[in-house]
């Protein structure tokens, strides 16, 4: 009995273990597909370029609604397939989120659809610190 019961967790030891390596290793291949397909800016950089692109919010409407970059506008990632379209390809692509995992994933996407000018903001929203704008 005691030897089932260690043999049993074990079992789940070794789930856990294949489950969080799988986690951990698609989080490291997106990261490497993001380094390879989109640039990361800082605060700064991302100021000095988004009057010449795009600048696209990634999170959900709320969230936009309860405060954005100035100039964005939101095609949230949950609706990004039906929006894309509205999406130009001669023109810089400014991504960002509440953090930047979103945003790689869609620089991904976008740059396997052709599209070459993208741009991330390397830590989100959330460390933005450029002018916003609140929907009344």
């Amino acid at each position: 009995m005691f030897l089932q019961a260690i043999s049993v967790w074990g079992v789940i030891d070794v789930i856990l273990i294949v489950v969080l390596l799988y986690i951990f290793g698609n989080q490291l291949y997106l990261w490497y597909q993001g380094r390879k397909v989109a640039h990361f800016l800082e605060n700064k950089e991302f100021r000095q370029g988004m009057h010449t692109a795009q600048i696209i919010d990634l999170r959900d409407k709320d969230n936009f609604d309860a405060g954005h970059i100035m100039g964005a506008r939101n095609v949230p990632f949950a609706q990004f397939k039906i929006m894309k379209e509205s999406i130009r390809k001669d023109m810089p692509v400014y991504l960002y989120d509440q953090g930047k995992s979103l945003s790689t994933r869609i620089a991904v996407k976008l740059h396997k659809d052709g599209y070459q000018d993208l741009y991330i903001l390397k830590n989100g929203f959330d460390k933005w610190d450029g002018r916003t704008k609140k929907k009344n």
